[in-house]
């Protein structure tokens, strides 16, 4: 993750607790449209929708952060929620089932609730490093927080880019092939992936990782400049 899209997140985060949730979903739209496809970031979106009284936004918000993250507790448990004042009684009643299925079987010994929400704390501080340009504390706060829950990719995701940042990029390409591994559909990680492997000197795998990104992502300029950059190289 970027510090730009950091930024905007840290703002929506602020905008929420203003109870600004318009301006919350605008800030987090914008991160979205940015590729950085997060469950968290989904979360709060459907959080504000449910706030502004928007129940099937959230909910179609609160499913996208569980396709990214099954083990969202508080999505299983605020899913629940709108479905029960829609009146979906057994559907409320299998998310609530969901939510308590996960909360006992965390990292470090944790209940799964207690990890996430220390994994995510981690992950904050790690942002507040990386916006001062501390980036191996930054990158030590994101492994911390992946020790506590090893399935939040989107946490992955910013770790990976802190290390391509920080020039550690077998570390980068490692984390980035385990995202892959487990959401192939994550263009944004494979994008970063291609340009891990170019970078230590695979650059046959980075066209074939951006090549696959294109079929998914058709004119996407990022993508597409780094075929280019590749074009050059090669040429």
């Amino acid at each position: 993750m970027n510090t730009s899209t950091e930024s905007l997140i840290a703002r929506a985060r602020d905008r929420f607790s203003l109870q600004d949730y318009y301006g919350t979903i605008h800030l987090l739209s914008d991160v979205v449209e940015m590729g950085c496809e997060f469950a968290d970031v989904y979360h709060l979106r459907g959080l504000s929708f449910s706030l502004l009284g928007q129940h099937e936004r959230a909910l179609q918000e609160f499913e996208a952060a569980l396709a990214l993250n099954e083990r969202y507790i508080e999505a299983h448990i605020h899913r629940g929620i709108i479905l029960s004042e829609l009146g979906r009684s057994a559907e409320a009643h299998e998310a609530f089932e969901q939510a308590a299925s996960h909360s006992s079987a965390g990292g470090a010994g944790l209940p799964s609730h207690v990890a996430g929400r220390l994994a995510n704390q981690h992950a904050e501080l790690a942002a507040g490093y990386a916006e001062v340009g501390r980036l191996d504390e930054a990158i030590e706060q994101y492994r911390r927080a992946l020790e506590l829950s090893p399935d939040f990719h989107d946490l992955r995701y910013r770790l990976a880019r802190l290390l391509l940042e920080a020039g550690r990029v077998l570390e980068a390409r490692q984390e980035l092939e385990e995202i892959v591994s487990a959401r192939p559909n994550f263009v944004d990680a494979q994008a970063s992936l291609g340009l891990a492997r170019y970078l230590s000197g695979d650059a046959n795998g980075a066209k074939e990782v951006w090549t696959a990104c294109l079929e998914r992502r058709p004119k996407n300029a990022r993508i597409d400049a780094y075929l280019a950059m590749l074009e050059r190289a090669e040429s």
